[in-house]
């Protein structure tokens, strides 16, 4: 039997009003990720994963349905109680999302200051991570003297810097080259086994989902269409939509190995 799930998804529903007019994103979505899993989501453009993302850090606040953390009902949270529940959660952009005018201590710190910790514990614990992303050099590096897999690893370190129970990444390695992308994956890997974390990857790319996810489903038009371990669905894919995805995929990989036309 599995164990009780760590993040449950229940008839999901998410609205958008835009000039009075109705916009469904999320049409019932349903969803359990165990502790320390490393799940992804996948989905072309406008299938809702970063919507998705937003409400389960409570960012957006879901119409209907019910998110539940562990034994928290978060879109019943009073304001006190979401303040700390966000500190539990941490979530890595796209685009780093850095400071330029502070240096990788001064961004890591950041929400250690917000969280009103002593200069001391600041200073203990941006040291520890700075060491566990291995960019313990860079500490006095400001954001325009980094390269972007030195970025992302900066954008980690913050992310974690809270001790949180889970980390959300948005697309966080689109933005990176393949290495600095498969760098990134493997310290996500190997966060996720030294700390436990629980870690949801939200992505357009299969290639992120095959090296560094167990389990993962797939969103379309604001409808989780298939959901399974990693193996089950590249193996046998059910939707049209990981379908597709996996031919795109396969079609790039072969393109890779051909000279001329790509075909």
């Amino acid at each position: 039997m599995l164990p009780p799930s760590f993040i449950e998804l229940k008839d999901v529903y998410k609205k958008f009003y835009i000039y009075n007019k109705e916009f469904e994103v999320l049409k019932g979505i349903n969803l359990e990720i165990q502790k320390g899993d490393i799940f992804g989501i996948v989905g072309f453009s406008g299938a809702g994963k970063s919507t998705l993302i937003r409400c389960i850090n409570r960012l957006e606040i879901i119409s209907s349905g019910t998110i539940r953390i562990g034994k928290y009902e978060i879109n019943k949270l009073s304001k006190k109680e979401l303040s700390l529940y966000r500190q539990k959660i941490g979530i890595i952009f796209q685009h780093f999302n850095l400071l330029d005018s502070r240096t990788v201590f001064g961004n890591v710190a950041f929400p250690l200051e917000v969280a009103k910790k002593s200069k001391k514990e600041i200073q203990e614990r941006v040291s520890e991570i700075l060491e566990l992303v291995d960019i313990a050099d860079k500490k006095d590096f400001y954001p325009g003297q980094l390269s972007g897999g030195q970025k992302q690893r900066a954008g980690i370190a913050r992310a974690l810097a809270n001790n949180p129970d889970i980390l959300l990444s948005d697309e966080a390695t689109s933005a990176l080259d393949p290495v600095s992308q498969l760098s990134v994956l493997d310290l996500l890997k190997d966060i996720n086994k030294k700390l436990g974390l629980t870690i949801i990857l939200i992505t357009h790319s299969l290639d992120v989902i095959r090296h560094a996810c167990n389990n993962m489903a797939v969103l379309e038009n604001g409808i989780i269409v298939e959901k399974g371990s990693v193996k089950e669905i590249f193996v046998n894919p059910k939707s049209d939509t990981a379908k597709v995805f996996i031919k795109i995929n396969t079609d790039l990989s072969i393109s890779k190995y051909v000279e001329g036309d790509v075909i």
